[in-house]
């Protein structure tokens, strides 16, 4: 037990919140200072984790973010830890306000701009890359051993303006209805992919026998390589399958000449100077904590409307991990045809989950468990604080492009690798990634820049890291550590490697959803 005398900070997010949030862990014993006031800790409180300020009653509301979090499954004295022993997410009803409030524009900034690879439709690639892309698990062997001639200094050297050829594989492309929902999803990531603006070319490798066939993926997404200017149409991609090639190693040989023929164009890009409004940045956080709401999260928010107040968009997915404060969203949409989709879309996931038997309020893994988030609705709320303060003007399904300029919503799995897999297929060309337990995802084509939420992991992972937002609970504004992160993301946009690409991640992480049975 602590001496009385030891006096520890918690902090409280919302005056007539029941809840402050430990930015150190709090002793038992211990006095707690809670804006100005004065509480005693009843038992230990980890770091992220939450002590009750007031006096709650059974069955009571528990609100953080000045939002309900959960109920109190017991009465719960203040000084308490405040968790899953306490605090259960009982179902209540949300006020979706359609449309109804109108978020204040944020002062005009200054026009922002990065080097980025202007491509013919437009759009701006941060990255050069060219693809490897398997149609089917049976040629992903096939289409990683064709990546992999391409590796090494070398390579680099000799083409200095291609960051790498990549390959794209995954598990599924046959065992699944043709042309029914997976195919669809399957080949509408695929086409994202490479239609992307960081990718300047690319090659189809296929089995032969396969349901998601090349030549249907070619038909059904109007697939056709990068032009370079030239007036005559651009060609169909190559595609390479590999019982017409004889085998594996034809297949492999005859892969890598053709890839090593598109290096020429594909190196010929330039960066060129481009604004800020061609950023379309995803919005991703896992291995989340009780600080992501109160640190990173918030301070992505602030990066994410100053990309839009240049005139560029963001996209926010997981929407099993906005159940609960669905709210604040449809609230802000600019109308109220888009926050009905947004609610559509929790009605579908009410109701996919519960064919398995699943329960889609019941979502914090054990680690977000471990790091202080008791509750789908805590975890919400906190997740929700990435998406800023702007207007909801879209809402669109898993992989559709992202075209509209601000904020828009796409239907994913909480799930890291599905969803920043459907955002990067949307279009993103900067992937930000806020993490309080110490997530490590990349995924090439998109550079992936990883937030801390709180400064002891951030020292323990420095290599994998690259901003610390635990300088809040330092008392450093969000506001400024927003900032840092906007410049941080220009810098990305223009070439500068993020811990991810320096490690070498980027591929496994691709993972298309898949929502229906294996044949």
């Amino acid at each position: 037990m602590a001496t009385a005398s030891r006096t520890c900070r918690a902090v409280l997010l919302r005056g007539d919140d029941d809840v402050a949030v430990a930015p150190a862990p709090i002793p038992a014993g211990a006095r707690v200072d809670v804006a100005g006031a004065t509480v005693e800790a009843l038992a230990p409180v980890a770091l992220g984790h939450k002590i009750a300020v007031r006096d709650v009653a059974e069955g009571a509301p528990v609100r953080k973010y000045g939002q309900v979090i959960g109920f109190a499954s017991k009465p719960i004295p203040v000084g308490s830890h405040v968790h899953v022993h306490n605090l259960r997410a009982d179902l209540f009803e949300r006020d979706y306000a359609f449309a109804s409030e109108r978020p204040e524009p944020r002062a005009p900034e200054p026009p922002r701009t990065f080097r980025g690879y202007l491509r013919p439709d437009g759009r701006v690639g941060t990255r050069n890359y060219i693809a490897v892309v398997s149609t089917v698990n049976c040629s992903a062997s096939t289409s990683r051993f064709i990546s992999e001639r391409f590796r090494g200094r070398d390579f680099r050297r000799s083409h200095p303006n291609v960051d790498g050829v990549f390959a794209i594989t995954h598990k599924g492309g046959c065992g699944l209805p043709f042309e029914g929902k997976d195919h669809q999803i399957l080949e509408r990531v695929l086409a994202g992919f490479v239609n992307h603006p960081n990718v300047a070319a690319y090659i189809l490798v296929g089995l032969g026998c396969e349901g998601a066939y090349a030549q249907h993926l070619i038909e059904s997404q109007h697939l056709r390589l990068v032009s370079h200017g030239d007036p005559a149409p651009p060609p169909p991609p190559r595609v390479f399958t590999i019982q017409e090639e004889g085998g594996i190693g034809r297949t492999v040989e005859a892969a890598v000449a053709a890839v090593e023929r598109l290096l020429p164009a594909a190196d010929a890009w330039r960066r060129t100077e481009q604004p800020a409004s061609k950023l379309c940045l995803a919005l991703e956080c896992g291995g989340s904590d009780g600080n992501s709401g109160v640190t990173a999260n918030p301070a992505l928010g602030v990066a994410a409307d100053l990309v839009i107040a240049q005139g560029g968009s963001a996209v926010l997915g997981e929407t099993t991990e906005i159940y609960g404060a669905e709210h604040l969203l449809t609230r802000r949409a600019t109308s109220e045809a888009v926050g009905r989709k947004l609610v559509d879309r929790i009605r579908w996931w009410e109701w996919y989950t519960g064919v398995f038997g699943a329960e889609i309020n019941n979502n914090p893994s054990p680690g977000n468990k471990a790091g202080g988030l008791s509750t789908i609705y805590e975890k919400s709320l906190g997740a929700l604080a990435k998406a800023g303060s702007t207007p909801l003007v879209d809402v669109v399904d898993f992989a559709e492009p992202v075209k509209s300029p601000g904020l828009t919503f796409m239907d994913t799995p909480g799930y890291d690798p599905v969803c920043t897999t459907g955002l990067v297929a949307g279009g993103a060309n900067v992937l930000v990634f806020t993490t309080g337990r110490g997530s490590v995802l990349g995924l090439k084509p998109t550079p992936c820049i990883k937030v801390a939420t709180n400064t002891p992991m951030f020292e323990k992972m420095k290599d994998d890291m690259d901003l610390d937002a635990g300088t809040i609970l330092d008392g450093e504004p969000v506001e400024a550590v927003g900032r840092r992160l906007f410049d941080l993301i220009l810098g990305v946009a223009s070439g500068e490697a993020t811990r991810s690409e320096g490690s070498g991640l980027g591929e496994e992480e691709f993972a298309p959803w898949t929502i229906g049975p294996t044949l």
